[in-house]
């Protein structure tokens, strides 16, 4: 007698649950190691010997390899697949983590952030292109996707969190009792140090990631690729994807929309840490608070990640979510604004309040707007799509680092970048019908466009 078989219903069910957590799964791993090397890395390059204008032109040659490769390494995986330009993202970082980990002259450091730069674009949008492409090639264009984004945006603030102070706390544990980091120094000739270890620890976790990828990551098919193909069709897919946003005024509101983010934490990145010194009183303690206050961003990120889809069904819509959260990041600008000049612990209260806003407001943003935009395009230009809106964030937070550099400290430069954040929410003052029907859907490369 043969069993029943399974509900259909019910097995698909269980699959996108799989797909979700593999999805959640290569989240973690994917930023887990950043976050680990965050917390130490600079400190790591002054104990070889680096000044501080050398460890500035270090992680400016990060920045610039990641934006001169983020559109290229889109096409690259929309042409050639997720899965391999995955694969070779963590290979490249495991170099990379290792070069920069044992590294004492500065061009080894300079190839492992160089390399480490080219491993952020390939795997920039990737992982989400993946989980995108599995759920709507299994349960159609129309699947629910706004939990599953949700649910790897807190995986990623999770595993920048806890690698922040994970690598925080490594070099310091080394040093208690028997001082096995200096032992550990004098065995290695000191190749590697207590603040090499954590970024040592996470080239451990990149070969997790690669094996990972490879053991567990199925995508859905795509006609083979030949180096002729990926020649041709990388130029044509980032071409297409440039011109997405000019056709499409949803896809053009969300790459307006990175921009405005992307102000608002350049501004953060470039102000808080002087602003926790002169709380504390001394660099030291400053760049301890800084750090605490970094993980607790992380968090409140993460959260508002996870309330994404609530804030969609409150507001009635993915569109009226992404004005709101970003309203309320604006609001949390405004409060950094208002107590930047003074250090009052009624306002310190206040600013935390404001930072912690921000950072969730962003965070429960970000899955409503990618929900809308991959039901813009499809899988053909999905990584490119993505690499178009993170290539925003970058480049206008490069621009407004500049010029809140330039501007006198105080409440103006808060005020501005608050201001340009309420400018990307009100852009979702009207709202766009988010089609997503096969022959609605805008695919890089066709000739159709909406108006």
């Amino acid at each position: 007698m043969t069993e029943p078989t399974e509900p259909t219903e019910v097995a698909g069910l269980r699959e996108m649950r799989t797909v979700r957590r593999r999805y959640v799964t290569l989240c973690a791993l994917l930023w887990l190691p950043p976050g680990l090397g965050l917390a130490t890395m600079v400190l790591l390059f002054t104990e070889r010997g680096m000044s501080l204008a050398a460890v500035a032109g270090l992680f400016a040659a990060h920045s610039l390899t990641v934006a001169a490769l983020e559109l290229p390494t889109g096409g690259l995986s929309d042409v050639l697949g997720r899965r391999p330009v995955l694969a070779t993202a963590g290979v490249l970082n495991v170099i990379a983590c290792v070069l920069v980990g044992l590294g004492t002259t500065a061009w080894v450091l300079t190839a492992g952030l160089v390399l480490m730069g080219v491993a952020r674009a390939l795997a920039s949008g990737t992982a989400e292109a993946w989980y995108v492409d599995t759920v709507q090639e299994r349960s159609g264009p129309d699947a629910e996707l706004r939990t599953g984004l949700a649910r790897g945006g807190s995986a990623t603030s999770a595993a920048l969190a806890a690698g922040m102070l994970l690598g925080g706390a490594l070099p310091w544990l080394l040093g208690l009792g028997p001082d096995l980091g200096a032992r550990l120094s004098e065995a290695t000739s000191g190749a590697v140090l207590p603040l090499s270890v954590p970024l040592l620890l996470g080239a451990a976790v990149r070969v997790v990631l690669v094996c990972y990828v490879l053991a567990v990551l199925r995508e859905p098919p795509r006609p083979p690729a030949t180096l002729r193909s990926v020649l041709r069709g990388v130029p044509v897919t980032v071409l297409d994807g440039l011109r997405l946003g000019g056709r499409d005024a949803l896809v053009r509101r969300v790459l307006l929309t990175a921009a405005a983010v992307g102000s608002a934490l350049a501004t953060i990145e470039l102000l808080i840490p002087g602003r926790t010194v002169e709380l504390t009183g001394a660099p030291g303690s400053g760049a301890l608070v800084y750090a605490a206050l970094s993980c607790a961003g992380f968090v409140c990120n993460g959260v508002g990640s996870h309330l994404a889809p609530l804030a969609a069904r409150i507001a009635g819509g993915g569109e009226r979510a992404v004005l709101v959260c970003l309203g309320t990041g604006a609001g949390g600008m405004l409060l950094l604004g208002v107590t930047a000049t003074t250090t009052h612990p009624l306002a310190t209260v206040l600013a935390v309040v404001g930072f912690c806003l921000l950072y969730l407001g962003i965070g429960a943003a970000s899955p409503n707007q990618n929900d809308l935009l991959h039901r813009r395009v499809t899988s053909a230009g999905r990584a490119t799509a993505l690499s178009v809106q993170s290539l925003a964030l970058q480049l206008v937070g490069a621009l407004t680092g500049l010029v809140v550099g330039a501007v006198r400290p105080g409440p103006l430069p808060w005020l501005l970048t608050g201001a340009v954040l309420l400018s990307g929410a009100l852009l979702w003052l009207r709202r766009v019908e988010a089609r997503s029907a096969p022959d609605t859907t805008v695919t890089p490369g066709s000739r159709a466009g909406i108006s």
